[in-house]
């Protein structure tokens, strides 16, 4: 059993460490003396998404919370709330662009697709850049420069902070032999993922964590994509449908985000902000990977399973999705100008990064399955 608590705490001494170096070094306040030990106290809310307990996110954005208020040496304290706790889950971005009662949320950035549609791209893209191409747009390109533009006029200040990795393509109620099933079907599935679906046929529906498993139970929907094995079965959507359908077309990974009131931000000394900012990254590093260990265990477990039927989308089905996100993509690009911007960076790197790809990730993966099989 993977001791995620355990590596949690061994990593934040040595994350403690460099950041109190760090801290020494970047916080001179120009008189020879550092602002670190300012009398200044923050005390801070942080809303998400997410619900309570949610296995590996929860506890990283709780942890979070804990390694701001021991490297500030208690100047800065976060209380965290799930999804539903303070405010609704969806309401996370408005909640924080106020700043009166939170400063901090975490989330993924499609959720606000009618504020900010070209935030989709700051979270899952179908057929898209994995969590590894990702991260090397958001710090090695463009990216995080693009997300924290247009997140600017909303007051807020947006840090990367976890990827959930590639996906699993659903739960099903009824089989999807050929794209003609895809007309009519009611999916829970947000962001640019929805919108493919829909140039496809299908009708998408936007629903909150909580909701999923009572609407698929009920025939509300007929399918619905949540995050991975780990979630999934913890939600119990294998006992509400059938089918589990990869590969994750819709999220080849699913990118989230630390949002920040930026007005409260730039009311923080600098140590602080550096030390929020490196917390977050540290945490991003983990939640990923606690999520890649607890899925493959979870699926481990699923494959056993005798009640559920593992398939995968046939190649008619993914080559109508992929040309219908392209559709999707096309119309969201003709009607927004900072969609097409961030659409153009983001291809551009990928066009880049894919050609890399192909010789080192993909062959070795290639010939790892040939040698295994």
């Amino acid at each position: 059993m993977f001791d995620y608590v355990k590596h949690y705490r061994l990593s934040n001494v040595v994350w403690i460490v460099f950041l109190a170096f760090l801290v020494g070094c970047t916080t001179d306040t120009g008189d020879g003396t550092s602002d670190i030990f300012e009398d200044d106290k923050f005390n801070w809310k942080l809303v998400s998404a997410w619900p309570p307990g949610l296995p590996v996110i929860d506890k990283a954005v709780k942890q979070f919370a804990r390694n701001v208020e021991s490297m500030s040496r208690g100047q800065m304290t976060i209380q965290v709330y799930a999804g539903g706790e303070l405010i609704p889950a969806l309401e996370v971005f408005d909640a924080v662009a106020d700043g009166k009662t939170v400063q901090m949320g975490h989330s993924a950035a499609y959720y606000w697709a009618g504020k900010v549609p070209a935030a989709q791209y700051m979270s899952a893209v179908p057929f898209g850049l994995s969590a590894r191409g990702m991260m090397a747009w958001l710090y090695g390109g463009d990216g995080l420069k693009l997300w924290r533009e247009l997140y600017a006029p909303f007051d807020l200040f947006p840090i990367p902070m976890g990827n959930t990795g590639t996906q699993m393509g659903g739960w099903f109620n009824k089989r999807v032999d050929s794209a003609r099933d895809l007309a009519g079907l009611k999916m829970r599935i947000p962001g640019l993922g929805g919108k493919a679906l829909a140039a496809a046929g299908g009708n998408p529906i936007l629903l909150s964590g909580g909701e999923v498993y009572t609407a698929l139970e009920r025939g509300t929907i007929d399918a619905t994509e949540w995050v991975g094995p780990l979630h999934d079965v913890r939600f119990g959507l294998d006992r509400a449908a059938k089918y589990y359908y990869y590969p994750g077309w819709q999220e080849p990974s699913a990118q989230l985000e630390l949002i920040v009131n930026k007005t409260a931000w730039e009311t923080l000394p600098s140590h602080l902000q550096l030390i929020i900012n490196h917390a977050a990254i540290a945490t991003g590093v983990e939640l990923y990977s606690g999520m890649e260990v607890g899925n493959a265990k979870a699926y481990q477990s699923l494959q056993e399973s005798d009640h559920i039927e593992m398939v995968e989308f046939p190649q008619e089905v993914l080559a109508a999705l992929h040309q219908s996100t392209k559709v999707a993509l096309g119309a969201e690009a003709a009607k927004d100008e900072k969609f097409r911007n961030v659409s153009e960076s983001y291809e551009a790197f990928r066009e880049m990064f894919s050609a890399w790809d192909e010789v080192t990730e993909n062959a070795y993966r290639q010939y790892f399955n040939r040698a295994t099989n």
